[in-house]
């Protein structure tokens, strides 16, 4: 360990307005181990305007922060990598401007950077935008899926856009593709889900069901599901997300009996196996599932904003293929 000799003193911007003061310091000395921080805190020598506050205190915009000196870890230090400029992916942006930027993330690549991952999305963009002073995702897509994804500019954007999130008066909307032949024209699946570990550590999420994960609190989950068509044995599904839980569509629907095509956690394996493997159009080697629409009021102007993002290729060659297949009258499971 090393440790900053000098006492520091921060005077707080707009893009820290109403940030806890714990987040704050994390994101702020990322090479400060969490335990020395939160220990500087609980004894008092971090101040605000002179005052000591709690892990839970919210800074406010003017306020004075004055921080004591640090212990530094060299691990913390040496781990800090940047994203090389060679590996940048150029995002096509769907909206932007002083305050928001939507993109549309192409599938494979994680939001965030972690769990073997170097870079994601979030790191990559403030590589890229260095002189940005702040920015960070309004919401989360699972690594494999595409699409619509929202990020702000401005610390009170992101808390207006996560006001509105909690108030359900956002609207987000999925394509899916499913095993099986779904039969509703319009369904609501309320299905309260559960968080766990496998033997493994790996975190998943189930139905909740009386008995398990007794200590564990059920999420309420709720997704409207539309049909939009159908095959002999696959159905392509709008999925409205109507609260926003880890891994919500997937699991909703691999417990209803119809798994989403490419799934590698909640689907069916081995037809998974059989479609990434043939040589035709008919051939997908990732997860149906695709961020196709999202409508928010604007954080600052409440003007109401829609953004779209069209099927990838790979999605819309392998419905092409399977409406070739059907006119042939040979649509079936390969």
């Amino acid at each position: 360990m090393t440790t900053q000799t000098s006492v520091e003193y921060l005077q707080i911007g707009e893009n820290e307005d109403n940030q806890r003061i714990d987040n704050f310091l994390i994101k702020h000395f990322r090479t400060v181990p969490k335990s020395h921080l939160y220990q500087i805190l609980r004894s008092g020598q971090i101040r605000v305007n002179g005052k000591r506050i709690d892990a839970k205190y919210r800074l406010q915009i003017g306020e004075t922060l004055r921080i004591p000196p640090l212990k530094i870890g060299f691990a913390d230090i040496s781990s800090q990598k940047s994203v090389p400029s060679s590996n940048w992916f150029q995002f096509k942006r769907i909206y932007e401007d002083d305050v928001l930027l939507v993109i549309d993330k192409p599938s494979g690549i994680a939001v965030h950077g972690g769990s073997g991952i170097s870079f994601g999305v979030i790191e990559q963009l403030r590589a890229q935008h260095s002189s940005w002073e702040f920015l960070e995702l309004v919401h989360r897509l699972d690594r494999e899926t595409s699409g619509v994804l929202m990020l702000a500019k401005k610390r009170s954007a992101l808390v207006e856009l996560h006001k509105q999130i909690r108030e359900g008066s956002t609207e987000k909307h999925y394509l899916v593709m499913v095993k099986g032949q779904w039969r509703n024209t319009k369904q609501h699946v309320k299905l309260a889900l559960n968080k766990y570990l496998t033997a493994t550590g790996e975190r998943r999420v189930a139905v909740s069901t009386p008995g398990r994960n007794r200590d564990a609190k059920p999420m309420e989950a709720h997704t409207v599901f539309r049909l939009k068509k159908a095959w002999e044995q696959y159905s392509l599904l709008d999925a409205e997300l109507k609260t926003g839980r880890t891994h919500q569509i997937r699991v909703h629907l691999a417990h209803l009996g119809f798994p989403i095509l490419g799934d590698d956690k909640y689907g069916d394996f081995e037809l998974n196996k059989m479609i990434a493997k043939l040589n035709s159009g008919l051939r997908l080697q990732r997860m149906f599932l695709h961020a196709h629409t999202m409508r928010i009021r604007h954080p600052f102007t409440a003007q109401y904003l829609d953004f779209n993002s069209p099927l990838p290729k790979d999605l819309s060659g392998f419905m092409a293929a399977l409406d070739v297949s059907a006119n042939a009258g040979s649509a079936h499971s390969p």
